[in-house]
């Protein structure tokens, strides 16, 4: 997979990158992160990628030119699935959305900044448009990273344990049943029985039934879904 991200910070992308998961998922060779400082595209003496919008109002609007520039250079020199939006009306941002952009081979993210993106650039370039949350943040950076992350472990081969994604919260519209690890017993406080029983049905379903006990207390939206 090859993640290529448009940004006016691109410091601010890099840290996620370097470290752990994501990290050995680059070294390993499965996916490529390519960051584009769209300063590069602009065509102004200040490298301005901004301007004041039209009819008036507070904050600054991106401007189509270099966005444009950036991305037809990218679609001339390879097909991409997805051009994703980051931004904050945009569809909340889902397991099931991970899932799906797991499966593509060639994905660009654009980071909204200051007050958005011209609007033509949302109707002639994108085709996905995401929010992790009905908040606001200063640029569209952490949400990509955010994104990226959730994606990335989802590839073949990035995980040590090819069914550990699988059980994670919201792969089947449940969240994660409880896990314990050593000791069994701590300051009175003891591991479920049935966890130590060695009897691999009787743990998953256990398992399935804690599951959908502690989705139906913390989250019951998700079993209308």
């Amino acid at each position: 997979m090859r993640i290529d991200i448009i940004t006016v910070l691109p410091e601010l992308l890099r840290s996620p990158f370097e470290a752990s998961i994501l990290k050995r998922a680059i070294e390993k060779g499965l996916v490529e992160i390519h960051m584009h400082n769209l300063r590069d595209f602009s065509t102004n003496n200040y490298n301005q990628i901004d301007d004041y919008q039209f009819g008036g109002g507070a904050g600054m609007v991106m401007m189509i030119e270099p966005i444009d520039k950036c991305i037809t250079k990218l679609k001339s020199e390879r097909n991409y699935d997805e051009v994703i939006y980051m931004t904050p009306d945009g569809e909340t941002f889902k397991q099931t959305i991970a899932n799906q952009l797991s499966l593509k081979e060639n994905i660009i993210i654009l980071c909204g900044h200051y007050k958005g993106v011209d609007q033509r650039v949302r109707d002639q370039f994108i085709t996905k448009e995401i929010s992790v949350g009905d908040f606001v943040l200063s640029g569209g950076e952490l949400a990509a990273a955010i994104v990226c992350d959730a994606v990335i472990r989802l590839l073949p081969g990035v995980l040590g344990d090819e069914t550990s994604a699988l059980t994670d919260s919201f792969q089947d519209n449940l969240l994660a049943p409880p896990i314990y690890t050593r000791p069994s017993e701590y300051k009175g406080w003891e591991v479920p029985e049935i966890l130590l029983s060695g009897h691999t049905a009787k743990i998953e379903a256990w398992r399935e039934d804690e599951a959908y006990k502690r989705t139906e207390r913390l989250r019951p939206d998700l079993l209308e879904d």
